[in-house]
């Protein structure tokens, strides 16, 4: 893993965030590309917004990419291009929570901050037998508390190894117990309670919400627009979410499909609105200020995945007629 090779701050930071939400297994790739394109704050900085979104491309969870942009451009106006030293500067960096700052505080600048996440609560929980409620609110403060006790001279190299354990052989489900090397100092496996920690009693009911999109089209040209910076998928490129009546009878057909985020279950309807009229084709392009591309002009642009899937379907079927 190249950032085990590293103790640039830049390079953890950028790993810290990619790695957030995603597997290392399916990320690395992504990482890789991220940082041969943008290898240091000020080419990142400088770098326009949708170029940052399309590299981020595939690693869902935009606002990071967003956030990231927006941070590598406080650390050239507020520390002059240097990244910061101190976790608290480091924590004020847009999109920088307590654990990354921790992270990146003590694998690059030796701070002695342990960097608590789920890794933690769940290694921390099952070797102690600690029935602390990790959906509790002071979850965080009390297994801080707890990982300062057992903080060697090494911080960074404590952490990797904690983020290591719980991500490869603490797992939450179906745990490497047999190879783990602290099996003999776990005090839930001794007692054969493994399964039962860590302990989470509150539950985040996801929401659901409907979404409707026209995939509006004339000879092998769609319209699109870009997303505001609210809400879901934020500065993303999307289909109209709604039309006029002139268009109502060039509607096609209707393809729902379900998508998962982490808090919210979507159900998204896309109308196939293939328009014959080349002026009403184009007066609704003038009065909406809709952008007209192709699916190779989409590649250039970052979609959310089911209108990406979307295009990619049509592609092949405009392909084959």
């Amino acid at each position: 893993m190249p950032f085990r090779q590293t103790k640039d701050p830049y390079k953890i930071w950028i790993c810290e965030i990619v790695f957030q939400q995603t597997r290392i297994s399916q990320g690395l790739g992504h990482y890789n590309n991220f940082i041969k394109r943008f290898p240091d704050v000020k080419t990142l900085a400088e770098a326009e917004e949708n170029e940052v979104l399309l590299y981020w491309k595939g690693l869902g969870y935009y606002s990071r990419a967003i956030n990231i942009h927006k941070a590598a451009q406080q650390i050239m106006n507020d520390y002059h291009g240097r990244f910061p030293k101190q976790y608290d500067d480091i924590l004020q960096l847009k999109g920088v929570g307590k654990y990354t700052a921790a992270a990146v505080s003590s694998i690059c600048f030796d701070g002695k901050i342990p960097a608590v996440d789920g890794n933690f609560y769940r290694v921390l929980s099952r070797i102690f037998a600690d029935d602390f409620d990790i959906s509790n609110s002071r979850a965080f403060s009390y297994f801080s508390e707890l990982a300062h006790l057992i903080l060697p001279e090494n911080v960074g190299d404590f952490n990797q190894a904690m983020m290591d354990l719980g991500s490869e052989v603490c797992k939450p489900k179906n745990p490497l117990c047999n190879e783990c090397p602290l099996n003999e100092d776990c005090l839930a496996f001794s007692l054969d309670k493994v399964s039962e920690f860590p302990v989470k009693t509150k539950k985040v009911k996801a929401e659901d919400l409907n979404l409707k999109y026209y995939f509006v089209h004339r000879n092998g040209r769609f319209l699109i627009q870009q997303r505001k910076d609210d809400f879901i998928w934020k500065k993303l490129f999307e289909f109209p979410p709604e039309i006029t009546e002139e268009l109502i009878p060039f509607i096609k057909s209707v393809k729902t499909v379900n998508h998962k985020l982490t808090h919210k279950n979507l159900s998204i309807e896309i109308f196939n609105v293939e328009v014959d009229s080349e002026d009403i084709w184009e007066s609704f392009i003038t009065e909406n200020n809709f952008t007209v591309t192709d699916v190779e002009g989409s590649h250039d642009r970052s979609f959310p995945k089911p209108l990406e899937n979307y295009i990619q379907n049509y592609d092949m079927a405009y392909r084959i007629l």
